[in-house]
């Protein structure tokens, strides 16, 4: 039931990524889902798989609107007369919670790829990971936006 749930859900998501939902297309996408998915079919089996799927795609979610969110604020600060006054830009040393490397790797990734934000660097102990805002005017709510945000659901992913 899951194995053909996947199936149906990829094919949707190929007609999408390919702008076309003919039937010759979605076919196609299936065929492409089945073939992936095949070697993996006892794993997805597992209702485990299926809760982590929810996990992804609530974190897929959030990352898309963050982005809608990220690209609106730094509009925004761009298109004011008086950007030098308005711009706070600081590198935060966040202290990461995340202690795999897939998830310090997503997780910067992801700020990284959110406007106005760039992830720098990670410290030898893996404890911080050093971020640049464009705008940070108040530290301690971009760092509490980030753990209670991308980073609690990136753990959320790996567990």
């Amino acid at each position: 039931m899951i194995f053909a749930l996947l199936i149906i859900v990829l094919a949707v998501g190929w007609a999408a990524i390919t702008s076309s939902f003919a039937i010759g297309n979605l076919v196609l996408g299936a065929a492409i889902a089945a073939a992936a998915l095949f070697p993996v079919r006892r794993q997805i089996a597992h209702t485990t798989m299926f809760r982590k799927t929810g996990r992804i795609v609530s974190l897929a979610g959030l990352f898309v609107v963050e982005l809608m969110l990220s690209a609106i604020r730094v509009a925004a600060l761009v298109v004011r007369p008086d950007l030098n006054q308005r711009i706070r830009p600081a590198f935060i040393a966040f202290p990461l919670t995340a202690t795999k490397d897939a998830e310090i790797t997503l997780l910067a990734n992801l700020i990284t790829l959110t406007p106005g934000t760039l992830s720098v660097d990670v410290s030898d102990d893996r404890r911080v990971l050093y971020v640049h805002a464009i705008d940070a005017a108040d530290r301690e709510a971009v760092v509490r936006d980030i753990a209670k945000g991308f980073e609690r659901k990136v753990i959320e992913v790996f567990e």
